[in-house]
């Protein structure tokens, strides 16, 4: 404590640390040996004792242009000095107008029609409202279930939750939402362990929600939703065909999809969207982080054409066009800094040829991670795009211990990394050159084999 006030990062009470509880985080540990970091630029932190800190995570798979990046930083002091905050219920600003049409133009199909939150977690309870109101909206009301993944991560709202599969985020808070159910996950260590990019074996795994529709009644399913990468848990990138059958068996009955796209979309597999670079197109796509690329919070999600139809043609004629549609929205949707951050980051993302940028580092960034075969304990190795992950043996009676001494181990070595159980989870930002690449798997394979030697 002492040490952190006299850099001048904290001062005040004894209690400054205790104050703020850390989110997904074990304060009781942190805060006996807090890793805190005071400003950022381009691919580092620094941190509270002068250290440069490598970010080998994206911040939190958000920071796709690296830190402070100058273009977006210029556009957020303008707006800040130009409008503060519009209303956005009857109300709204230039840039929200221009900040959508320029999301959807990058979108596939008839995915044109945005909508503005302010987080990932907020992008999905959204579009899972969206989605039962467009049903109702069609005079369906008897589709109110929605189909999740296990081991999914749809944020924490209380949809997202529902849907979700990470135990742990759904055991401390008890029942959720009713009528969910979900698909089991595409990862087989015995059959696709050290695949590069799709696994091969696994398009079957959605046929089970054909066996989920025979259950329930399809005329009872609204939505499917699935993040088209696993992410959050480790990286699983969809067996070759998956996502291409779900889209199948949902136009069979009627029920939407949603990709969950917080992770995804916005370069990080060397397009503006997973649907893109599968060729797959949902229904309903969420996505965050990359949109401002970390720099001021905000969420979307985008629908096709026919959902955004369905609900106007739903308020009534012309006597009625004083109703609202959609009795949904936030105080701080489209926020005119938000936007202006947005905008800034698209621009960025065309002049730089970022997109393109990932597409031509992706394999050497495969190859950099798979070259790490022969560390100890390991059991996986899997990547797409600027996604990837190590997986090792859990030490026994603690899982996830080692791979915490690990993330810490790393951090005083310079280099921020993000672990999530047994697997570390690289996401670089889409600025990494391959020497950035090669000293982070570098720095994460020499912690492992001093840790587990």
């Amino acid at each position: 404590m002492d040490e952190l006030q006299d850099e001048g990062t904290l001062s005040g009470t004894p209690n400054d640390l205790d104050s703020f509880w850390v989110p997904f985080t074990p304060n009781r540990q942190f805060k006996k040996n807090p890793r805190i970091v005071v400003s950022a630029n381009g691919m580092h932190y620094t941190s509270h004792d002068g250290r440069q800190i490598l970010d080998s995570s994206s911040g939190l798979w958000c920071a796709n242009l690296g830190h402070c990046h100058p273009k977006i930083v210029s556009a957020v002091q303008k707006a800040i000095g130009t409008l503060d905050f519009a209303p956005s219920f009857q109300f709204s600003h230039n840039q929200a107008f221009e900040l959508a049409s320029r999301v959807g133009s990058h979108m596939p199909g008839d995915l044109n029609r945005v909508f503005f939150c302010n987080s990932g977690s907020e992008a999905v309870d959204t579009a899972l409202k969206i989605a039962l109101a467009y049903h109702r909206a069609k005079g369906d009301a008897g589709r109110y279930r929605l189909i999740g993944r296990e081991r999914g991560y749809h944020g924490v709202g209380f949809g997202g939750i529902a849907v979700g599969g990470m135990v742990a985020n759904r055991r401390t808070f008890g029942p959720t939402l009713a009528g969910v159910d979900h698909l089991p996950h595409t990862l087989s260590l015995e059959q696709n362990a050290f695949s590069r990019g799709e696994p091969e074996w696994g398009a079957h795994l959605a046929d089970d929600l054909e066996r989920i529709v025979a259950l329930h009644d399809p005329s009872t399913i609204a939505a499917v939703i699935v993040e088209p990468v696993a992410g959050s848990i480790g990286v699983y990138p969809p067996p070759k065909g998956y996502l291409q059958r779900l889209r199948e068996i949902c136009d069979k009955h009627g029920i939407l999809l949603i990709f969950d796209e917080v992770i995804t979309a916005w370069g990080r597999l060397g397009k503006a969207s997973a649907a893109e670079y599968f060729g797959v197109t949902p229904d309903l796509m969420t996505n965050a982080k990359g949109l401002t690329s970390a720099h001021v919070p905000m969420g979307a999600v985008v629908a096709q054409d026919f959902i955004y139809d369905a609900m106007m043609e739903a308020g009534g004629g012309p006597n009625n066009e004083h109703m609202i549609e959609l009795f949904h929205g936030y105080t701080y949707s489209a926020h005119p800094i938000a936007a202006a951050a947005g905008l800034a980051a698209l621009e960025a993302y065309r002049e730089e040829s970022i997109f393109e940028r990932v597409a031509d580092n992706a394999q050497y960034f495969e190859d950099a991670l798979h070259a790490h075969r022969d560390l100890p304990g390991i059991i996986d190795i899997r990547n797409i795009g600027y996604m990837g992950a190590f997986e090792f043996e859990p030490l026994a009676g603690a899982p996830g211990k080692r791979m915490f001494e690990v993330m810490i181990e790393c951090y005083e070595r310079g280099l921020m990394i993000r672990v999530t159980g047994d697997t570390v989870a690289f996401s670089p930002p889409l600025v990494s050159e391959r020497a950035h690449l090669d000293e982070m798997i570098g720095t994460v394979a020499d912690v492992i084999r001093a840790k587990m030697a």
